[in-house]
């Protein structure tokens, strides 16, 4: 219904009212882009004392570099200042604990109806995938040379990242 999301305007309108980002051209102030998983436990600027405007974030299941976050990068590098890449996993993520069968399996048991179809990715080896991450990164043709990118794994329990790669 319509009214469902009366509670997120009403918290809008007062971000609005101290609003400072009009007129600003989009590029990322401090050259970064984050690449992370949707988790919520995350906050990608805040974790690595960002503010609104600084970088690029980008986010889906697991944190992972796929084609579409290489677009994101590839348009990000040449078009939007940014010169550094932080791909970011985390502890206790539920695509780096479950096999693609047991994700499956519970979104059938969800929704009433095979899931088994459905590619999710799930990551056997989240150390692995970084270096994987940063390789597609580093070796893409579009990104330019300079860019530089790094694979991290941030705890949930304690705040901290640790550079993998």
């Amino acid at each position: 219904m319509k009214d469902d999301f009366d509670d997120l305007l009403a918290a809008n309108r007062r971000y609005a009212d101290a609003f400072d980002l009009a007129g600003f051209d989009g590029v990322a102030r401090a050259g970064m882009a984050i690449v992370t998983c949707m988790d919520s436990r995350i906050d990608p600027l805040r974790m690595v004392g960002l503010e609104p405007g600084d970088a690029k974030i980008l986010r889906n299941p697991g944190g992972r570099v796929t084609e579409q976050v290489l677009v994101a990068l590839v348009l990000g590098a040449n078009l939007l200042k940014v010169d550094r890449v932080m791909v970011v996993e985390h502890t206790r993520c539920a695509m780096a604990s479950a096999s693609e069968s047991d994700l499956q399996a519970r979104i059938g048991d969800a929704t009433g109806t095979d899931a088994t179809w459905m590619f999710l990715g799930v990551i056997n080896d989240q150390r692995a995938e970084l270096a994987e991450s940063v390789h597609k990164i580093d070796s893409h043709p579009l990104i330019p040379p300079h860019v530089r990118a790094g694979g991290f794994l941030y705890d949930v329990d304690t705040g901290l990242l640790e550079q993998v790669v």
